[in-house]
């Protein structure tokens, strides 16, 4: 092959890896780590390739410069993955968040919008739990938040074991709602809407019932506390799946397969982030939220405190220009 051949075939390779070389040395990216030792083997054997065919020495000096370097990032960044995850915490996870502010506004209008317009519907007209919920769930619900059947459906608290138990399947119960929902996103992202707005319909018949019939301090104080984290995550896995959704649909100037892969490595992340907040959620659940001996008063205000740390997060952690990477 020509030299004039092979430098155009891979010239746009190269300038991409240039970039991605230069914003890893300057700390501006790390989601490039993941992707960059393929593209780092590549350069590698085109190298080896215009050594072998005796290519000038211009283009060998500029891949084997491009080589060294990227050679000191890769093993640079390997070695920093494992200290990468309090920055991607502190910092990096919030910054995705809003660098993906249009899937995640419209993954919370569905999840959101369902759950408090179907809230109120419920409110207002009682019966329309019953096209949702069977009735014998519904009365299951009510045992567990009447007041006077033990607060939480329990007549004393629970043993140190059984919230252990408790932990571990509130874990997986919600792990498995917001995988469904991310994988949703794969069906052209008409999954991740169904799952979002199926979600909130039943999340907001249930506040709207158990508020209608009076068990509502019993119910709001329970959810508070963990619903931070929980309602949040869920809306994140929904954006991420929207995304996966969106590449399908609109992949532009690349393939579908392509398209869905440079999404996936972010939707990925996001879903690394929904994972760590439903962990929280389950910890607050079933070692807070359940607690009888609590004021539904002083549950309310840690809640709060929750809800506003949440959002205080999303929107200004990980701003400042020395923010953890």
């Amino acid at each position: 092959m020509k030299q004039s051949l092979f430098e155009s075939r891979h010239k746009a390779e190269w300038e991409r890896f240039a970039l991605a070389l230069e914003r890893l040395e300057h700390g501006k990216d790390t989601t490039q780590v993941a992707a960059f030792p393929k593209a780092y083997r590549r350069l590698c054997q085109h190298l080896a390739l215009a050594q072998e065919r005796g290519y000038s020495s211009f283009l060998i000096d500029s891949l084997q410069q491009q080589v060294l370097r990227g050679h000191q990032q890769l093993y640079r960044n390997r070695n920093r993955l494992g200290a990468s995850l309090p920055g991607f915490i502190l910092g990096g996870f919030p910054r995705l968040v809003r660098e993906e502010w249009r899937f995640v506004l419209a993954a919370a209008l569905l999840f959101f919008g369902s759950l408090i317009g179907f809230g109120v519907l419920v409110y207002l007209f009682p019966e329309l739990i019953y096209n949702l919920i069977p009735a014998d769930q519904v009365r299951e619900m009510q045992g567990m938040y009447d007041p006077v059947a033990g607060h939480l459906g329990r007549s004393a608290e629970r043993a140190a074991s059984e919230d252990w138990v408790m932990f571990g399947y509130y874990i997986m119960h919600n792990i498995g709602i917001a995988f469904q929902t991310f994988a949703g996103g794969l069906l052209a992202g008409v999954g991740s809407a169904f799952f979002l707005i199926n979600n909130g319909l039943i999340i907001g018949a249930v506040a709207g019932h158990l508020s209608e019939i009076g068990f509502g301090q019993t119910f709001w104080s329970f959810v508070i506390g963990h619903g931070a984290f929980e309602l949040t995550a869920i809306a994140l896995a929904g954006a991420a799946g929207l995304k996966l959704g969106w590449a399908l649909i609109a992949p532009g100037r690349l393939t579908r397969g392509e398209a869905l892969r440079h999404a996936a490595r972010r939707s990925v992340l996001l879903v690394c982030g929904v994972m760590l907040f439903l962990l929280i959620a389950a910890f607050i659940e079933a070692y807070w939220s359940s607690r009888t001996a609590v004021t539904p008063l002083t549950k309310y205000l840690v809640g709060a405190c929750l809800w506003f740390g949440m959002a205080m997060y999303l929107l200004f952690a990980g701003r400042t220009r020395h923010a953890p990477e």
